[in-house]
């Protein structure tokens, strides 16, 4: 069909979804049907490497938290590895306290220190012969991760978070910004509160003596056309809100700002409805942009 890259998200255990919560929706609610349904994200990105060989898979986003740091790196280097350099690692630090607290060692407060610690750790094991770090989540000295990633020097990191912290995760390490437009704290759904965003992300990335240019965005979108409400709360028109040719003019829109990905939910009940609707979606929008 001609999509660039299959996204898989990273929830390990979940608590009652049907008391109001998930940030990313107006009224607090899960979108899904089922949405405590979910397979491991490494192991189900595997099975879909295998399966696979030319879709590139995101991590959208690895819970960075929710695995010591030497385990995921040489997990996302044997992905990298075994789908012949078609991985990228999408992180984030997590934001559901219940799952952190059941999953992970390190406390839910501190997730944002253990994410960039880790992070840097992964980089330091992916590009190092003899690799060595000592932090204060994790330690290592005197081994070898072998084989390390077909990508150089590593798979392209996606910082995901719409948080000021997030931005500057992703202005000192990130390939690429990966923001959603629907979280109630940091609202994106509008052309001018997107602009707003990656004008800070750029700001954020020039003080960190990176080259604004280089760190591309990403926006995904949850809900499209008639789902999403035409009028966001500042009096504007919603982004992927209303007609086919609405969404027409909003990917370019988003690309003449400096977007350079976006993903759709394409979620459906059944597998044969979400490949019909990507089927309907690619000659209705996309074949036209």
């Amino acid at each position: 069909m001609g999509f660039d890259y299959l996204t898989m998200t990273d929830h390990v255990v979940l608590p009652d979804m049907k008391v109001p919560g998930y940030p990313y929706c107006e009224s607090g609610e899960f979108y899904e049907d089922a949405p405590t349904e979910r397979h491991e994200q490494l192991l189900g990105m595997a099975y879909v490497v295998a399966k696979t060989t030319r879709i590139r898979l995101v991590a959208a986003v690895l819970v960075v938290p929710h695995r010591p740091a030497v385990l995921a790196a040489k997990m996302l280097a044997t992905l990298d590895v075994l789908s012949g350099a078609r991985l990228v690692v999408g992180v984030g630090a997590g934001w559901l306290k219940a799952e952190l607290d059941a999953v992970v060692t390190t406390p839910f407060a501190e997730r944002g220190a253990v994410s960039d610690e880790y992070i840097d750790a992964f980089r330091v094991l992916w590009t190092g012969h003899a690799p060595r770090f000592a932090g204060r989540y994790t330690k290592f000295d005197g081994i070898v991760l072998e084989p390390k990633p077909i990508q150089r020097p590593h798979p392209p990191i996606w910082i995901g978070g719409e948080s000021g912290p997030s931005l500057r995760r992703a202005a000192r390490v990130g390939n690429a910004w990966c923001s959603i437009g629907s979280i109630n704290k940091h609202l994106l759904d509008t052309l001018p509160r997107l602009e707003a965003g990656i004008a800070r992300l750029r700001k954020a990335t020039a003080e960190a003596g990176r080259d604004p240019a280089s760190v591309g965005v990403a926006y995904r979108v949850k809900r499209y056309g008639a789902a999403v409400p035409p009028v966001a709360s500042n009096g504007e028109r919603r982004l992927f809100s209303g007609s086919e040719a609405d969404l027409i003019g909003d990917f370019r829109a988003l690309h003449d700002i400096g977007v350079t990905a976006i993903d759709i939910d394409f979620g459906r009940p059944a597998a044969a409805a979400v490949i019909a609707e990507m089927r309907r979606f690619r000659a209705a929008v996309i074949e036209k942009i």
